[in-house]
């Protein structure tokens, strides 16, 4: 497990830190984090139905993804959400803390990093890193700058949104 901080620094990645107590869902974040000048991501680790393929889907807080719609762009079979032992055992991280940055435990590359098109557009970002007791906003150039360190290529789509 890298201390994650330090990975920061390392690779010259600026942030601004903002400490919390924990929350598990974006309405508890609403409640909990103060207003930041960021785009506020929801992050999903979903697995196919084999459990051959994992993926980290970011999306923008306040949207609905439509898991069928998603599996049918993905080309994949059934999504689910990954288990929290399979979460640790990709990511290394607990459920409530699932975030772009946890890929930098996927030293194996087995996660695939999708992202909405719409998300991908804004100029800085809301992730947990590694904890939910935390939010860093970040450029996105510290965002691509952290991904290319950890070797992941976002694949950038257009992700389902449910109707209500």
């Amino acid at each position: 497990m890298v201390d994650f901080f330090n990975y920061l620094a390392e690779h010259g990645i600026a942030y601004e830190r903002h400490d919390h107590p924990p929350v598990y869902t974006i309405e508890e974040a609403d409640r909990l984090v103060p207003p930041l000048s960021a785009a506020k991501t929801k992050n999903l680790f979903l697995r196919d139905s084999k459990g051959r393929q994992h993926f980290l889907v970011l999306v923008s807080g306040d949207k609905q993804v439509d898991i069928k719609g998603l599996q049918a762009v993905l080309g994949t079979s059934r999504l689910s959400f990954g288990s929290p032992k399979r979460l640790k055992e990709y990511l290394g991280i607990e459920p409530g803390a699932v975030s772009l940055f946890a890929v930098v435990n996927d030293t194996e590359h087995k996660v695939e990093v999708v992202a909405d098109k719409t998300l991908w557009s804004a100029s800085n970002f809301q992730f947990h890193p590694l904890v939910n007791t935390s939010t860093l906003v970040v450029s996105k150039e510290g965002v691509i700058r952290f991904l290319e360190s950890t070797g992941h290529t976002p694949q950038v789509i257009e992700v389902p949104e449910r109707v209500a």
